[in-house]
């Protein structure tokens, strides 16, 4: 299968077909817990990313989650 292409915090990457979030995420190299996650503007929480399957020019970003009182 073909590679897919997607940006991680704006950089581009190649992952295998079939990636999910939490693939790119660990091949990214971050932290899974220390982090929130969204694929194309749309939260994904952190038990979800095993199932989150990527597609070719997604846009995944991390942020640290903020809260408050």
């Amino acid at each position: 299968m073909k590679p897919i292409t997607i940006t991680l915090n704006g950089e581009t990457r190649q992952l295998p077909a079939g990636s999910t979030l939490a693939d790119a995420l660990a091949a990214g190299g971050q932290p899974a817990a220390a982090f929130a996650s969204a694929v194309n503007g749309e939260f994904v929480a952190r038990d979800a990313r095993p199932q989150t399957l990527l597609a070719d020019g997604d846009a995944v970003f991390t942020f640290q989650a903020i809260t408050g009182g």
